[in-house]
Parts: C-alpha cells; structure tokens; sequence
C-alpha cells in the first residue's frame, strides 16, 4: 500500500465516521454525549487524508525533486539517473534500493487494507442498534440504591427503565406507590415465556450495553412480537422473577395501556 492508497483510507474512514456522527446513526454504537469528539475525530481524519494527498499529487514536488537530484549529480560526478538504482556494499556487491521512483520509501503492510472493512460497514451495512438477541444472552442490571427521591408530578410519570426496575426491587415499590408510570423499550420473551419490556443501558458504547429488563403481565396487545417497541402504562405489582441468565430479579408492572410505536432514535438508555 502507497502513500496515496493509505491518504484515500484515511478519507474514507474520516468521511464514515462524520457521516454516522452528523446523523442519529452514531446513536446506535455510543451515548449522545460523545458526538462533538466523534465530529471532531472525524474532520481530523479527513484532514490529514486531504493533506497526505495534496503532498502526494503536488506537480512542483517532483520537478524540484529532479533539479535537485541533477544538482547534485553534477557536482559529485554521479551520472544522472544513478542516484536511488543501487549501491555498493564496499565488496563490489550492489544492492537495490527499495524506491518506487518518486522518492518513497515501501508502502505500509497490506494488511492496512482490512481498514476498509469498518468504512463498508459504516456506509453499506450500518449495523442496527442492540435488540432482543443482545438483551436474552445478558444477565438484568440494575442499580442498588437506599433512598429515591419522591416521583415528579404528572399522570402517567415518565420514568426510564433502570429507574422503576431499581424502585420496584430496592425500594419494594415505596416510592412508587399506586402511581401510573410510563416506560419505553422493546417486547422480549423472557423465562418460562413470560413477555418482557426490555432496553439496553450504555456507560460509553454498545460494547458495555447491558440489558434492563421489566416483566409484563395485565392487558398487553394483541400479536405482540419480539423487536416490537411499546409504549405502556401501569403500576407497580411486587410480582418478580429470576434473570435465567444472571440470576437477577426482574419486576413485574401491571400494564394498563399498551401502544406500539417506532422505534426511537436514541434506542440506548444512559
């Protein structure tokens, strides 16, 4: 791989990563916080691709290249067009200099090429963020606290995930009395076929998302499918289960009103 080769690469995967970065599709691998140092990432890159390939392609740097070269081919006494072929050894041995003839040394290892596989994958592909498969091989978290602060006024209170899983199991439901609350995150079958709400918290990136995951019971709709996005109201039950995969208690929320709606851009909790 030649220094234009490695500039393109650079542009490409400078380009991918501000494409991603100035879409919600950047929402699908980090938590929003971390766009400006993906923006920022990503323009540098293609900086230093614009520039690598300017240096490259200027045409006044191989005619200075050649004035100097005859320059001091004259002065030492070198027939022209020698410098750069071979030299001797000091055992009437020559070798070959490694050049391609502009004055660069030898390309990077080919395997710089498999750089182009996350740019396909960024441009072409565009992985979707984690969903039911993820969340059903990934032990429930939750967040031990001793004391929750009282709920928001509103009817129903918006709550996230981790925040009535951490009440209903830390807290037995105080906190959360009869009040209505309303959660968002996507169907999944859980132990013995019991439907779960269920979505993914992120600390940084989808490589430590972890599953929060809420039991179902009461009035859920009709031909529920997993990957479907709901979203319910109801109130607390102290009805648990276990986690198959981790052991983790997983609440229970009696549903009242259920609604299928798209999936939303920030898929994550954070």
């Amino acid at each position: 791989m030649n220094r234009q080769a490695q500039a393109v690469i650079l542009l490409l995967v400078g380009g991918a990563v501000l494409r991603a970065s100035l879409t919600d599709q950047y929402l699908n691998y980090v938590k929003p916080g971390l766009q400006p140092y993906l923006i920022l990432s990503g323009a540098i890159l293609v900086l230093a691709g614009l520039f690598s390939l300017w240096y490259e392609l200027r045409p006044a740097r191989l005619a200075v290249a050649e004035s100097a070269a005859g320059a001091s081919g004259g002065s030492a006494g070198v027939p022209e067009g020698a410098a750069g072929v071979s030299a001797h050894d000091g055992h009437g041995h020559e070798h070959e200099q490694d050049d391609d003839g502009h004055g660069h040394g030898s390309g990077g290892p080919k395997v710089a090429w498999l750089l182009l596989l996350p740019v396909f994958g960024l441009l072409l592909v565009a992985p979707p963020a984690l969903g039911s498969y993820a969340a059903g091989r990934s032990g429930a978290a939750l967040v031990a606290k001793s004391d929750f602060a009282p709920l928001p006024a509103g009817d129903p209170v918006k709550l996230t995930m981790l925040d009535y899983a951490s009440r209903a199991v830390f807290d037995r439901g105080t906190s959360l009395g009869d009040r209505r609350v309303e959660l968002t995150g996507f169907a999944m079958r859980g132990p013995g076929g019991t439907w779960l709400l269920a979505r993914m918290m992120v600390s940084c990136c989808a490589a430590d998302a972890r599953p929060v995951k809420v039991a179902l019971a009461g009035q859920l709709p009709d031909g529920l499918r997993e990957e479907q996005w709901l979203r319910l109201t109801g109130t607390y039950t102290d009805r648990q289960l276990k986690d198959t995969v981790n052991g983790e208690t997983i609440p229970f929320i009696e549903v009242s009103g259920s609604t299928v709606i798209q999936a939303p851009a920030e898929q994550y909790e954070s």
